[in-house]
C-alpha cells in the first residue's frame, strides 16, 4: 500500500532530508586519499545525532553502520572498514537520517583523487540520469516510466543496469511501497498520486548489468568487476509535479562545483 504524506508531514520529510544532505556535505570535505571509510563513518554518526537525528542504516535489517560505503566494483551497501582510500577510487556514499517520526535517504558517488576519464563519465551519466528519471515522476505517470526514461538514457551509453536493487518510496519506514526500479517499460506499474514520497536511485554499471552478493550478506559488486555508480533523492508528488526534499548543494559547496541541475525541481530554492 502507498503511504500518501501530507503537506507537513512532506516539510518534516524535508528536515530528515536535509541532515543527509548536510552530513553529505560535511563528508565530502573529508573524503581524500589516505582516510578510512570507518573513520567516515563515525564523523557522519556524530553529526547526524548532533544535527538531533539517529543514523537510519544503523541496525536496520542488522547493518552494523551508519553509512553504506561502497568503492570503486562495489554497486552498493559496502560496510565501511580500516582500508584507506586511494587516489583514483571512487566511492558511493549513502546516508540515512530519521528525525521527527520520518527518513530521509540519499547518495552520491564521490571521486578521490585523479578518476579514470570513463569511470569520471560514467558517474556523468548516472547522475544525469537521476534527473531524467525525477521528470517522469508527475501526475499521470506510472512506476516504470521513470525506469524506463533512466534504463534508455544509461543505456544508450552501453552501461549496465543493475536488476535487484531498487529505489522505494519512503515515510516512517526506511522502505515503503512503491518499488522504483531504473528499467522498465513506459506505461506501466502503480499511478502516482499526489503526496507520494520517493527515493529514486539509479546503480550503473560500466560493464554488464550483472551483480554478485559477498559472503558478508551486504556487499554487492558488479559480476564483471568493472565500477559502478549510485546516485540518490528524495523526491515528494507536489502538486503534481516533482520536488526535491535532497540536495547535493552542501557538497557542491564542499567541493567547489557550480550547479543549476536542481532549480527546475525545486519551488522555493530557500527551502535548502
Amino acid at each position: 500500500m502507498i503511504i500518501v504524506k501530507s503537506r507537513e508531514e512532506i516539510e518534516l520529510m524535508r528536515e530528515s532530508a536535509l541532515i543527509v544532505s548536510k552530513t553529505l556535505g560535511m563528508i565530502a570535505s573529508e573524503i581524500k586519499e589516505g582516510v578510512t571509510t570507518l573513520h567516515l563513518d563515525k564523523l557522519a554518526e556524530a553529526f547526524i545525532r548532533d544535527h538531533g537525528a539517529i543514523p537510519s542504516f544503523l541496525g536496520l535489517y542488522g547493518f552494523p553502520n551508519s553509512l553504506c560505503m561502497s568503492p570503486n566494483t562495489q554497486v552498493v551497501h559496502g560496510i565501511p572498514n580500516n582500508t584507506p582510500l586511494q587516489s583514483g577510487d571512487i566511492i558511493s556514499v549513502d546516508c540515512g537520517a530519521f528525525k521527527n517520526g520520518f527518513h530521509g535517504d540519499h547518495a552520491y558517488t564521490f571521486e578521490v583523487g585523479e578518476v579514470a576519464p570513463e569511470t569520471k563519465k560514467l558517474l556523468q551519466i548516472t547522475k544525469e540520469s537521476l534527473y531524467v528519471g525525477i521528470r517522469e515522476f508527475k501526475a499521470g505517470n506510472r512506476v516504470e516510466d521513470v525506469g524506463n526514461a533512466i534504463q534508455k538514457y544509461t543505456e544508450a551509453h552501453g552501461y549496465g543496469v543493475v536488476r535487484e536493487l531498487v529505489g522505494h518510496g519512503l515515510g516512517q519506514k526506511m522502505h515503503e511501497e512503491p518499488e522504483m526500479p531504473n528499467y522498465g517499460k513506459k506505461g506501466r506499474g502503480k499511478l502516482f498520486v499526489e503526496g507520494m514520497v520517493v527515493a529514486i536511485e539509479p546503480m550503473i554499471n560500466l560493464g554488464t548489468k550483472n551483480i554478485k552478493q559477498h559472503k558478508d550478506g551486504w556487499t554487492i559488486t558488479t559480476a564483471d568487476n568493472k565500477p559502478s555508480a549510485h546516485f540518490e533523492h528524495d523526491v515528494a508528488l507536489v502538486e503534481g509535479k516533482p520536488e526535491l526534499l535532497s540536495t547535493f548543494k552542501y557538497i557542491y559547496d564542499a567541493l567547489g562545483i557550480v550547479s543549476n541541475e536542481e532549480d527546475e525541481f525545486r519551488k522555493d530554492p530557500t527551502l535548502i
